[in-house]
């Protein structure tokens, strides 16, 4: 299946759009297609961002166990017989 494309009318200072013809010259590719495929990659890097951030505030919300089990008692920390 073909992906529907739209045009779609941008302005731009005429600097901008000469370096831009000029980049997109050195790729090989014409000033709709380098804006085509970042446009694309921003909105990927967007959406891994997005993706990511769920997953950290998922873990900030989950309790942690740290699993220490059963804490020692007084004496046996205190206990010096293995330093003599």
């Amino acid at each position: 299946m073909a992906s529907m494309k739209q045009n779609i009318t941008l302005a731009v200072e005429k600097k901008l759009l000469k370096r831009a013809r000029a980049i997109a010259a050195e790729r090989g590719l014409s000033v709709s297609a380098l804006l085509s495929s970042e446009l694309a990659r921003l909105v990927e890097q967007e959406g891994r961002y997005q993706r990511a951030q769920a997953r950290a505030l998922a873990r900030l919300r989950s309790p942690v166990s740290l699993n220490f089990g059963r804490k020692p008692d007084r004496d046996s920390l205190h206990d010096r017989q293995g330093l003599r």
